[in-house]
């Protein structure tokens, strides 16, 4: 009886293209990208290819990225990592429809003396956009990070984050979304977008586990939450998983070609 797989929020089946670079990484590219001999460097330029293809699916420049075990890491890095660099505001804002990594992350924090900010939301989910603004007028000097997810994993409600950027920007605080159940599956360009932090996973898109990213807006400073070596420049220490980074790099490809292609049999079904 073939199965019929109904779960692709929790994970997608990785791609033929995704296996082969994966299997090329571990048979052929398995020298350290740090080191500066040939077949080290020769690492360091595939790795470098496949940075491009995400920094193309996600509309930023290659530089804007730091590879992470996962969406998870990448929330906590966003999250902490702001913390950190902004120690003179002491208040979160999120919301209690978040997954996970970011709701446990803000009662953890709470715990120790940040002030957490839970966003009401409709029956829908949605966030309370008034509530937002209402917030960030009377406490945005306080306020290091509005964390609020793109797409909800449970529910599919999609949050209006450029609604959420914009009012983020008015009052001069961080916004970080979530973006692991959008990117791969609708079309993100963070360039066009009011957003400073962006976390992503591969194997949402059909990609591998154990490998995910946050893009961070140029000119945003994040304190290092893995400490031990100049790896993704200065802001995420480790020897890379050279197989992920080319495995997610493979599945960006795939994922930007599919938009692509969904984007023009849209329009010519439409007639725009």
């Amino acid at each position: 009886m073939d199965l019929i797989y109904l779960d692709n929020n929790a994970t997608t089946c990785p791609a033929p293209e995704v296996i082969e670079a994966m299997h090329q990484a571990l048979t052929d590219l398995w020298a350290n990208p740090s080191s500066i001999h040939r077949a080290g460097q020769s690492v360091r330029r595939r790795m470098d290819l496949a940075r491009q293809s995400v920094a193309k699916l996600l509309g930023c420049s290659d530089r804007d990225l730091v590879f992470t075990s996962g969406g998870t890491e990448a929330a906590n890095l966003a999250i902490m990592g702001t913390l950190r660099a902004l120690p003179e505001r002491r208040v979160l804002v999120s919301s209690q429809v978040e997954h996970s990594a970011i709701r446990s992350s803000a009662k953890n924090l709470g715990e120790d003396g940040i002030e957490i900010i839970w966003l009401p939301n409709d029956d829908d989910g949605v966030i309370d956009l008034s509530a937002l603004a209402d917030t960030l007028a009377k406490r945005g000097k306080e306020i290091a990070l509005v964390a609020v997810m793109w797409c909800n994993n449970e529910t599919g409600v999609i949050q209006p984050v450029e609604k959420i950027g914009a009012l983020c920007q008015q009052h001069g605080v961080r916004f970080y979304t979530d973006g692991t159940q959008s990117v791969g599956k609708m079309p993100v360009d963070v360039s066009k977008l009011p957003i400073d932090l962006l976390s992503f996973a591969a194997h949402k898109f059909h990609g591998p586990k154990g490998i995910g990213g946050l893009y961070i807006r140029p000119r945003t400073r994040i304190v290092p939450q893995t400490i031990g070596g100049p790896q993704e420049r200065q802001r995420r220490g480790g020897t890379e998983n050279v197989p992920g980074i080319l495995g997610l790099g493979a599945a960006a490809e795939l994922a930007h070609h599919w938009l692509q292609t969904a984007e023009r049999l849209r329009i010519a079904t439409l007639g725009e």
